[in-house]
């Protein structure tokens, strides 16, 4: 499909197909202690349910006292949010630490483990996929996803000679990793060029994340033209940056309860969002327990106060400029 194809696709003509497969997902209650039901989704084709709010792995190593990140996490499990994110390059290893050791004594079946790695080289993918399994305490993690795909030459080092794809599909026949998948913040135009070398490929993922914001929506939107395909190809949509990380608040147009809604009101399969805190995580369970989609009424107003202050993506730095890319600050992390 031509660019210019993709951008006159509506994404509300996708809407009713997207809602029977993600909104009709089962209800329940995961734990006395949630002041809410946690809602799930089905992550794409996969069949698998996960909750609707996942937590955002970059927040977990924050803490002063690793007992705190620890207690976050497990909170979050016996509140129902089975999603867990993560990454091999977070807080240099931290997050991944810190979250193996909160899934001991039972809490890693609770989970759906998500972690991302670097490496765009075969070699330097599989070190990082060891060194995360080692670190998250597991032997394999439910979907590993290649991480910042940024760049435009991205797609032909993954799946070049020797490229990183090879050490994915290598871990998913170990056992290593059930699912796979791809994360990215910076461009469409990117995500669009690595599904296409997939398919190229004879390959598809199973997931993919990306920024999904009332803001993103005005500019150079991944909502528009990325998420119609995902939901065409049954690729779970994992929703990040919901608030930008933090600028969205900063622009004074939305509060953080109307930014996961938004979010959720489109068809993601999980929206992952960070929670530094016990009371930042009792908001994001109390969004999810609460949850209902936002009307059309609702969604337009939402975009109106969004529209103006969206312009030339100045709350969403991360397309904009460099201050999220972990990996152009140490490009040795892609091998």
């Amino acid at each position: 499909m031509r660019r210019r194809e993709l951008i006159g696709l509506s994404l509300a003509s996708l809407l009713p197909l997207a809602m029977r497969r993600v909104f009709g997902a089962d209800v329940a209650r995961a734990d006395s202690r949630s002041a809410a039901p946690m809602k799930y989704r089905t992550l794409g084709r996969t069949g698998e349910k996960v909750s609707i709010v996942g937590l955002g792995g970059a927040h977990i190593g924050m803490q002063s006292d690793e007992r705190e990140s620890i207690r976050i996490i497990r909170s979050a499990l016996d509140g129902g949010m089975n999603f867990l994110d993560n990454s091999w390059d977070y807080h240099e290893g931290q997050s991944e630490i810190r979250m193996g050791k909160a899934l001991r004594d039972g809490y890693r079946d609770k989970a759906f483990l998500m972690t991302k790695i670097d490496g765009r080289t075969r070699v330097a993918a599989a070190k990082q996929i060891d060194e995360s399994l080692k670190r998250l305490q597991t032997d394999r993690v439910d979907l590993l996803q290649l991480h910042e795909i940024i760049y435009d030459e991205d797609p032909s080092r993954v799946f070049g000679k020797d490229g990183a794809i090879e050490a994915l599909r290598e871990a998913q026949t170990a056992g290593k990793a059930r699912y796979l998948g791809f994360t990215g913040h910076k461009s469409p135009r990117i995500h669009l060029a690595m599904l296409k070398a997939a398919k190229e490929h004879g390959f598809r993922f199973d997931a993919v994340q990306l920024p999904l914001n009332a803001m993103d929506a005005h500019f150079d939107s991944f909502e528009k033209l990325v998420v119609p395909k995902l939901v065409e190809d049954e690729i779970g949509v994992l929703g990040m940056k919901a608030m930008g990380g933090p600028f969205i608040l900063r622009s004074k147009t939305l509060g953080p309860e109307e930014c996961l809604r938004y979010a959720l009101s489109l068809p993601t399969s999980v929206v992952i969002t960070g929670c530094d805190s016990m009371r930042i995580l009792r908001q994001a369970l109390e969004v999810a327990g609460s949850f209902e989609p936002l009307t059309t009424e609702q969604r337009g107003k939402l975009l109106a106060r969004t529209r103006e202050a969206a312009q030339a993506g100045k709350y969403e730095r991360y397309k904009t400029t460099g201050q999220f890319d972990a990996t152009s600050h140490h490009p040795e992390w892609l091998g």
